[in-house]
């Protein structure tokens, strides 16, 4: 299929990594895989417009823009504007006269209309919103409250695979003493004997029920790293691969995957008996006292070259669908998880500056919310990719710890795991306890804005032209709206505490002044906590 891109018209959406790269335009050149994602986050086959039209991707390997066209395969969906009046059209004219038919269509139209903040629909959101309830409707589920509240701790950064009792409790004193309060605390890989047997390593963890005692008396929830591998050589490997639990390659032979850690076998997801297998074992961690999971692994790339009924989109999808039953839950990696009630980070980050660090974290933010993916997390605070992280250890940067930290303040989860009192000097910890202090003063909003996304599907973290079409923000992507009221805009420079803002055209609240707007930049400066945040009063 060949598709002239309208005048103007921005594309969004597909893999959350391509964030940096929105939007796309008739002057992009670019070849953009689906299957397999190769990418480590979440992806959707979904690309929506500025202009009111969405592709729904279903079963395409790739799409390409080129010469100011779009090339898909011919069975991908074009949705737009007028086919949305048509299928209103038809469901209001039902079994009614003509008349009363097309008078039920042009209300029908007008709503439309009014959903996507344009009077003729052609909007971002009225895109999005049309593909949503077509495709990935929401539940009105979501994931544990408490992982939206206090910040989120997680002891990868400081233990890494060392992980052992003696050194999670005193992490979690750790988080209290440096008067943070406590919340929903993830012990992340190195806990278990091996992959696939998930049982407290004996060793590291002499008491784990007394353990989790202890962490919950503190007022923490706890959450345990988890994936869908399992240790080759290993007993668990031995009785799953008895029971037919684990993938073959098409030889028939015993699918090695290869990922961050090595190589290990892995679930054969689409099977009941192999999630029943897993299941229990998880279940059993639930009463001894765990709270929920991490489910990390089931990226596709990992399952290229098994053989089975799912292709690698397929089984990252099982992966998703196996954690929904547990509302403490998080992922990173997954294919057409949009609408489903889960905790999504972004993938591990450096510890730097660009677009590979901090530079990255509102644009994929923004990717990931308009592929269906609200309840967000902008990876763990200073950067999640620990082999950076401890080539950094001798020069880490306290600024960018603050700066990243400014990012998650306004989003659904902050998630910290290098120990702040650690890395930082007394100075910058009271900048972080200041961010924090900002977002409590807005947890109910942002509660009341979260319950919202679930109940009709619409982002959290949005792009500016989502809430202001047609206003020349469709290439904004350093500031964002959390829902309809907040524009969030986080200082990203080094050695700056201002930054140009763009105020849409109406009245805001900033720092207990009215502003008023015509549509303009404005610099603003945000020294005590490096984030500028403005209440929209009206438009």
């Amino acid at each position: 299929m060949e598709i002239a891109i309208l005048r103007g018209e921005c594309w969004y959406g597909g893999c959350t990594m391509w964030g940096v790269q929105m939007p796309l335009h008739a002057g992009s050149e670019v070849r953009l895989q689906l299957e397999p994602n190769l990418t480590p986050n979440q992806a959707m086959p979904l690309l929506v417009s500025s202009r009111g039209r969405y592709l729904w991707l279903e079963g395409a390997n790739e799409v390409m823009f080129s010469g100011g066209k779009i090339y898909c395969p011919e069975n991908t969906e074009l949705g737009s504007p007028e086919q949305a009046w048509t299928d209103e059209a038809e469901r209001a004219g039902r079994g009614e006269t003509e008349a009363a038919g097309c008078k039920k269509a042009e209300k029908a139209r007008d709503e439309a209309g009014e959903k996507g903040r344009g009077a003729d629909g052609q909007t971002l959101r009225c895109a999005y919103r049309r593909a949503m309830e077509r495709h990935f409707p929401f539940s009105g589920k979501m994931p544990a409250q408490e992982l939206f509240g206090a910040p989120v701790f997680n002891t990868w950064i400081e233990l890494t695979f060392d992980q052992n009792q003696r050194d999670v409790l005193r992490y979690a004193h750790g988080i209290l003493e440096s008067g943070f309060a406590p919340g929903v605390l993830m012990i992340d890989d190195g806990w278990a004997e091996c992959y696939g047997d998930w049982r407290f390593h004996t060793g590291r963890f002499p008491d784990p029920a007394g353990m989790l005692r202890e962490l919950h008396g503190l007022g923490f929830r706890v959450m345990l790293w988890v994936c869908p591998y399992v240790t080759p050589d290993s007993r668990a490997c031995r009785e799953a691969a008895e029971q037919g639990l684990l993938l073959r390659n098409e030889a028939g032979e015993l699918f090695i995957a290869a990922w961050w850690n090595g190589f290990s076998a892995a679930l054969d997801l689409g099977k009941p008996a192999a999630r029943d297998w897993l299941r229990a074992q998880l279940e059993a961690l639930c009463a001894l006292g765990v709270d929920g999971f991490k489910f990390d692994g089931g990226d596709p790339a990992h399952y290229v070259g098994a053989a089975g009924a799912a292709t690698p989109n397929g089984m990252a999808r099982l992966w998703a669908e196996f954690g929904e039953r547990w509302p403490f839950n998080e992922y990173r990696a997954g294919w057409k998880a949009g609408g489903m009630p889960l905790l999504q980070r972004l993938c591990d980050k450096d510890h730097s500056w660009g677009e590979a660090g901090l530079a990255a974290l509102v644009p994929d933010l923004l990717a990931q919310g308009i592929t269906g993916h609200p309840f967000g997390c902008a990876d763990l605070v200073g950067g999640g990719e620990y082999r950076n992280f401890w080539q950094n250890a001798d020069r880490l940067d306290g600024e960018l710890v603050v700066k990243h930290s400014a990012v998650s303040c306004l989003t659904p989860t902050i998630q910290f795991s290098a120990a702040p009192w650690r890395v930082l000097d007394p100075g910058q910890l009271g900048c972080i306890h200041a961010q924090l202090a900002l977002r409590s003063s807005w947890q109910a909003y942002l509660e009341e804005t979260l319950k919202e996304c679930a109940r009709t599907g619409e982002p959290a973290v949005r792009y500016m032209e989502y809430e202001f079409p047609h206003q020349g923000m469709e290439r904004v992507r350093d500031q964002f709206m959390l829902g309809g009221r907040l524009l969030v805009a986080p200082i990203l420079e080094k050695g700056q505490d201002a930054r140009n803002v763009y105020l849409p055209r109406g009245e805001w609240r900033w720092e207990g002044r009215t502003l008023h707007s015509e549509g303009e930049m404005r610099r603003l400066a945000a020294p005590g906590t490096f984030l500028v945040v403005l209440e929209r009063l009206r438009a």
